[in-house]
């Protein structure tokens, strides 16, 4: 069948993906492929110290994406989108959204962006003898507690931001594994959350007499096939209020963004890796076996269909890199001169690659927000040089580039050096790797490996949330997910590779070892920020 038939027999897959500046919705049809996209852009807001999004927002957004959607639907096919074989809701991971007995929000939504939790996260990690990060769901509760927040004790239903669509839009408290994994470690025999550990908290915080134990409040952990409920008929006028779309809907367990930028680039198996970098960057590798102990820079999650995984997730990546873009765009807006934004990249990106392999002694710190991988609660963007440095536009966005990648180097550094991590092939996904030949080049160089692209990872985390739902619904002879996807999905692609040269990584090492030369300065910009 053409897409257009496709469509209107119902047998489309639906994938929407709540980004950190972008909702997207993917369409794909019966070989997996896109056949229609739509977005909505969006930003988070710092409000009373808090990065968030506020509800009105988060559906909102939805709701235009989907109207978007529909309208490539129309433009295309000359016809409306009614019926879906499937749908699959991900979103950005972790963060804090605790609802009481009536289905209210308790407090705004704090996303994976904030760094509050620091005294939540260093107790639980010493309780659990376990890594657990800032922006772990985990975290943020037990954050709440020790801040004596009144809301705690109302708490009826605690999940992520995708948990939270899912369940308006079919009732179910659900989440897939992966992003489960984001709220509290799960563990890697039983596939579930760890007994341990939930007995360990519910002793910890037993001397509150809160009505509910943990396990009350946590949404039940699914694996990537599983049933995970339907549309229901306030879930279709929700995502599409002119009333088109259809309920009763198949609709796939939710998951994180990490674990669709996973199936995106086939990086599901044992061997395999992705990294994603565009608002914050986080590196994915599938392990053979536990690592040796806990590492702070390292977060264990899971695959989709429960695997662990090693994580290395930096909250800063292309935000600055992105300002100072927009810098040379208002420029070129003064001089009276035409502006093409993807061209204004290419053109800077490109360049970059003509400068020195060390930056010419530049340095840049990206920090938007916190950076918890370098031990920053608090950021401050800074770009440092000397008089004797090589000041060129080349360097300056070379050093840019350079940066957005720094951190995830050097937790990835902790994987390749001291665990001796093997892998097989590591797949980018995101904006840094839009122009040609240029993100890959620097991610090859930082993490001193061959980096593979694949025409289809710039359909990113919607993409791989479709084809989850293509994983629950046409997955008739019941393949295990690795072999789903590189039998029905990739058929042997494996993208295109980039391999690192010797002159880009001893570079990149001189970069970093002054980079972290140079995070005193860092410091002192963020002890003076007020």
């Amino acid at each position: 069948m053409n897409p257009k038939q496709i469509i209107e027999s119902g047998k489309a897959i639906l994938g929407i993906e709540f980004g950190s500046t972008r909702i997207k919705a993917v369409l794909i049809g019966t070989d997996n492929s896109p056949i229609a996209m739509g977005s909505h852009e969006w930003e988070n807001q710092l409000v009373d110290g808090l990065w968030t999004y506020s509800t009105d927002a988060i559906w909102d957004g939805l709701r235009d994406c989907y109207a978007d959607l529909r309208a490539d639907v129309k433009a295309k096919y000359g016809i409306e989108l009614e019926s879906l074989a499937a749908i699959g809701v991900s979103a950005m991971m972790h963060g804090y959204l605790p609802f009481d007995k009536r289905g209210d929000m308790l407090v705004p939504f704090r996303t994976w962006r904030n760094t509050n939790t620091a005294k939540a996260a260093a107790e639980l990690s010493e309780l659990f003898n376990f890594n657990i990060p800032l922006r772990w769901s985990i975290s943020h509760l037990y954050q709440a507690i020790l801040n004596d927040e009144p809301h705690v004790r109302d708490i009826d239903f605690l999940t992520t931001l995708a948990g939270y669509i899912h369940w308006k839009i079919t009732g179910q408290r659900v989440l897939g594994i992966g992003d489960a994994s984001g709220m509290l470690p799960v563990d890697p025999v039983t596939k579930t959350y760890s007994d341990e550990m939930v007995r360990k908290f519910d002793e910890l915080v037993a001397y509150k007499g809160f009505p509910w134990k943990l396990l009350d409040i946590l949404p039940k952990s699914l694996m990537a096939g599983e049933n995970a409920g339907t549309l229901t008929a306030e879930g279709a006028k929700l995502i599409d209020p002119s009333g088109n779309l259809k309920p009763g809907v198949p609709v796939c367990p939710p998951e994180g963004d990490a674990g669709t930028g996973m199936v995106a680039t086939n990086a599901v198996r044992q061997r395999t890796g992705n990294v994603s970098a565009g608002t914050s960057s986080f590196s994915m590798i599938v392990l053979e076996q536990s690592l040796s102990k806990p590492y702070k820079v390292i977060d264990m999650v899971t695959t989709p269909d429960g695997s662990p995984v090693a994580m290395v997730h930096c909250n800063n990546c292309t935000s600055d890199l992105n300002a100072w873009v927009e810098m040379f765009k208002e420029y070129q807006q003064l001089l009276g001169i035409p502006v093409d934004t993807n061209q204004i990249y290419e053109k800077l990106y490109t360049n970059a690659l003509k400068g020195d392999a060390d930056c010419g002694g530049l340095l840049a710190y990206n920090y938007v927000s916190g950076e918890p991988v370098m031990g920053f609660a608090d950021g401050r963007p800074v770009f440092v040089r000397s008089a004797n440095d090589k000041f060129s536009l080349a360097n300056f966005m070379r050093a840019h580039l350079y940066s957005a990648v720094a951190a995830l180097k050097i937790g990835n550094d902790v994987l390749f050096n001291e665990e001796h991590v093997k892998v097989d092939r590591i797949t980018g996904h995101g904006g840094l790797f839009k122009t040609k030949g240029v993100g890959h080049r620097i991610l090859a160089a930082a993490l001193n490996s061959p980096i593979s692209v694949m025409e289809t990872a710039g359909e990113g985390g919607p993409w791989g949330m479709a084809l989850l739902g293509a994983y629950l619904v046409n997955n008739d002879t019941h393949l295990s997910l690795p072999d789903f996807l590189d039998q029905k999905v990739f058929e042997g692609n494996t993208g295109v590779e980039f391999s690192p040269t010797a002159e880009d990584v001893s570079g990149f090492n001189a970069y970093i070892r002054a980079y972290k030369q140079g995070l005193a300065i860092e410091k002192a910009a963020t002890d003076n920020k007020d």
